[in-house]
Formats: C-alpha cells, structure tokens, sequence
C-alpha cells in the first residue's frame, strides 16, 4: 500500500532540485559544503527545505554545480513574508481541503481582522516601524483570502474562552474581530466550537495546534509557542494531534451555543466602550 504525501512546498522543490543536482554533480553533502564554505549539515537543511541558502550562498551553489545562476534567481521567488517558523505551515494552508485550529489565548490568524492583527504585532514588536505593522498585517490577513471558495478548505476553528474575553486592540478592535468570527460561523464558511472555562483542564491547553488535510496527501500538524513552530508529518505524531483535537473537541459546547457565546461577548466588548 503506498503511503500518500503532503504536497511539496516550493522551499521543498528546492532542496529536492539541490539534492538533485548535487549528485548529478558527483558530490556528497560534505564535499560540496566545502566548497561554500558551510558545514554539511547546513546542506542537509537546504536539501530537506528546512532552511534556505544566503544569496551568497546560492551564488557559491551555482559555482560549485554549473548551474549558471539557476539557485540564485530561484531564491529570488522563495522569499517569505512569514515568520521563518511558520512560513511552510501558511505554504500547505494553502493546499489543504480541511484545516483543524485550536487557539488557547487569542484568535487564530486566519480569522483575524487588520486591527486585531495590528494589535498582537505591536504587542510582541514594540520597536516595529509603521510601514514594518503595516507589511505584517496584510501578511497575515491576505492568508484569509482561501475563504474566497464557497467550499474549500473546510475550516474548523476551536476557540479556549479565554480567547473570547482578552481585549486585544481594546474593546472596539475586540468587538468587530467576534462579530467576523460569528459572521463566519452564522454563514456556516467556518465550523465554530468554543471550549468554556468550567471545563477545566483539557488536552489541548498548554499549545496552539493546526491540523490540516490534503487531497491524496498525509495530513500535517502544527504546534506553535514562543519563537518557536513545529511542523509535524510523521504519522503517530500527527495522529496525538488529531486524537487530542477530537477529545477537546468533545467537551466543547455545540456550534449554536458557542455562536451565541461569541456573539454575547461580542457585546460585552462593544458595550465597554461606551
């Protein structure tokens, strides 16, 4: 039985036109790291799409195999607008015809407003010039954009309730970002489930955690903290995933009440800058 695979990211393409073209080439890993100068290992990330090479680096690549400048001008295209850690994960959100989030303290980037969105960067980046937010917010809500289809991708967004209750961007910027969320739920565009506090401790509480599902591909999972983001295609680990989803997922309150709850708290925030 052959074991679907989740699509190839572009970084990926990369690192596999590397690897193939190294030996191509008749060099090992270690023999071409010496000739850019960089350990072996460093080349193992590039070939495996983990990490990209420094122009610099592409140039000496391009020396090392003959390829004229190839390695150089593809990097030009791979550069990302994403925080290097979760850059592949917003690659293969765009391919998934399922996604499965979990947010613990704040609303999921792909359902976040330019305001909603502006607030958590200025919080986390205090130092960042306007134009440097302005870049990052139409980053992040561009990503929204995969709501354009009537269908595709289903999304399935769990929320903690303490999402619903931090005033991020004060009350006004709060309001309008649960009104978008209930907006979406009301349309049925996204299937919405809350987790209330009396639930207590659940298994998704210590993570933020995305699942997401491929046409003829193994599904992925991502957990995110701080600075740090693990994408995960190993198929006992993204099954935990999937299993701690589908517990928490199981104590959540049904789509009707977790709609009138978000809507409820919608008004809170609204009535708070009065």
């Amino acid at each position: 039985m052959t074991v679907a695979r989740r699509p190839k990211t572009p970084r990926e393409k990369y690192g596999e036109e590397l690897r193939l073209r190294r030996i191509a080439a008749g060099l090992t890993q270690e023999q071409l790291s010496e000739i850019v100068v960089c350990s072996p290992t460093l080349i193992s990330h590039w070939e495996a799409g983990r990490r990209l090479p420094k122009p610099d680096d592409a140039r000496r690549i391009d020396q090392a195999l003959g390829t004229d400048g190839f390695f150089e001008r593809w990097l030009e295209d791979l550069e990302s607008r994403y925080d290097p850690r979760f850059s592949t994960a917003v690659e293969l959100e765009q391919h998934a015809t399922l996604i499965q989030h979990f947010s613990l303290t704040l609303v999921p980037g792909l359902l976040q407003t330019p305001e909603y969105a502006r607030a958590v960067f200025t919080a986390y980046r205090p130092n960042a010039t306007d134009q440097e937010l302005d870049q990052m917010v139409v980053s992040r809500t561009e990503r929204a954009k995969i709501f354009d289809g009537p269908s595709i991708p289903v999304v399935w967004t769990l929320l903690d309730e303490a999402v619903l209750h931090r005033a991020v961007g004060g009350p006004r910027v709060m309001a309008e970002q649960l009104n978008k969320i209930a907006e979406l739920a009301d349309s049925r565009r996204i299937r919405l489930h809350v987790l209330p506090y009396r639930v207590g401790a659940h298994p998704l509480m210590e993570s933020l955690l995305i699942l997401m599902n491929f046409e003829d591909s193994a599904p992925v999972a991502y957990v995110d903290a701080f600075e740090t983001g693990r994408l995960m295609d190993d198929p006992p680990l993204v099954s935990a995933c999937q299993t701690a989803y589908a517990l928490a997922l199981s104590d959540a309150l049904s789509q009707q009440e977790s709609l009138a709850l978000v809507r409820a708290a919608a008004k809170e925030h609204a009535h708070g800058q009065q």
